[in-house]
């Protein structure tokens, strides 16, 4: 087995003060993603998904967020993949944001709905052909035989629907929204005394509250 013992990073970042914290915990996300976007980080909306099924059994994958706004955080997939039908069988999910370079992290709770059709139509018709073309060929989760199936199914939907424009969205696919109630900001620190600023919702009020590391 690797030993992994050794593998140790020594924070030093800058101390996060609740005097420095917005008090509308999404206002203090949109600072923290502008300032991964000028830092330069690779992809910085990849986030950490993780659902679980009405037992308890958690998975967890990574996916792309498309929008942040007041009520939540928005993300797109198959509602026939394990983590839709996981959704839809127990509406909660945790979202982390890890951005390691800035030694900064943010996690997420929160109850998970679905977007209308039309806010998925926009979104479905604003992607790459190829990638709504591939959103018809994929039965994501599925075990399929080899990779020639799945090339093999992308060209023909490329067929079927090259008479399409637009090329319909499939029912099967469209987004989620997580509408937080727990949202929490951590920054890496020196002696493993890291901050963690956390935000709590009640009702439509958020209450900031520092946590021990």
């Amino acid at each position: 087995m690797t030993d992994l013992s050794g593998f140790r990073k020594e924070y030093i970042g800058n101390v996060l003060l609740e005097s420095q914290m917005e008090s509308n915990p999404m206002l203090q996300f949109e600072q923290w993603m502008e300032d991964a976007i000028r830092f330069g980080m690779p992809e910085p909306n990849a986030m950490i998904l993780a659902t679980s099924t009405p037992e308890g059994k958690p998975s967890a994958r990574c996916v792309l967020l498309k929008e942040s706004n007041e009520r939540g955080f928005v993300f797109f997939t198959n509602y026939r993949s394990r983590k839709g039908m996981e959704l839809n069988a127990n509406p909660f999910a945790a979202l982390v944001f890890d951005w390691h370079e800035m030694e900064r992290q943010i996690r997420i709770e929160g109850h998970v709905e679905k977007l209308s059709d039309e806010e998925s139509d926009l979104y479905f018709h604003s992607r790459p052909v190829s990638s709504q073309i591939g959103t018809w060929a994929s039965p994501q989760s599925q075990i399929i035989e080899d990779r020639e199936t799945l090339d093999n199914s992308f060209r023909q939907y490329e067929k079927k629907l090259i008479d399409y424009r637009p090329i319909p969205r499939p029912s099967h696919w469209g987004g989620f929204i997580v509408i937080p109630h727990l949202i929490e900001f951590w920054q890496g620190r020196p002696n493993r005394l890291h901050d963690r600023i956390a935000y709590y919702r009640n009702k439509e009020i958020w209450q900031m509250n520092r946590l021990a590391p």
